[in-house]
C-alpha cells in the first residue's frame, strides 16, 4: 500500500522568512515560484511520492493548535532539532522516544507559528 499522504502545504505570512527557515534547518535548498494569488516554496521531491509545499496566501494561516505534521528529520533529528531556534523557531518538546520504540520525535513552532514534528530512527 502507498502512502496515504501525497501533498502537504504548510502555511505561512511570510514565504521568504518561512523558505529562508526551512532551507537552513534541513540545509536543503527550497525552489520558489508565483501563481496568481499564491506562492509557494517546494521542498526537495526529487524521488519521493510525496510533496511538501510552503504556501502563503489568501486563506492559508499558520496554526497551532490544529493536525501535528510530522517531518522526516533523517536519521538523528537532533541534527535538525539544534538548528530550529537559532532559525527563528521553537523547540516544545525535545527529542524522545516513542513509546513504541519505533524511533524518535520533538515539537517545534515555526517562524510561522505553525506547531510541527520531526521523527526520526535514532
Amino acid at each position: 500500500m502507498h502512502s496515504l499522504a501525497s501533498i502537504f502545504e504548510i502555511p505561512a505570512t511570510s514565504l521568504e522568512r518561512a523558505v529562508k527557515f526551512y532551507s537552513s534547518i534541513f540545509s536543503a535548498p527550497t525552489e520558489t515560484m508565483n501563481i496568481p494569488g499564491i506562492k509557494m516554496g517546494l521542498f526537495p521531491h526529487e524521488g519521493q511520492s510525496t510533496i511538501g509545499v510552503i504556501i502563503e496566501g489568501e486563506g492559508y494561516l499558520p496554526s497551532n493548535p490544529g493536525i501535528t505534521l510530522y517531518l522526516n528529520a533523517g536519521e538523528d533529528l537532533q541534527v535538525v532539532l539544534s538548528k530550529i531556534e537559532e532559525n527563528g523557531g521553537e523547540v516544545l518538546v525535545p527529542k524522545t522516544p516513542h513509546a513504541d520504540e519505533s524511533g524518535f520525535f520533538a515539537l517545534f513552532l515555526d517562524t510561522e507559528g505553525n506547531r510541527l514534528g520531526l521523527h526520526s530512527p535514532r
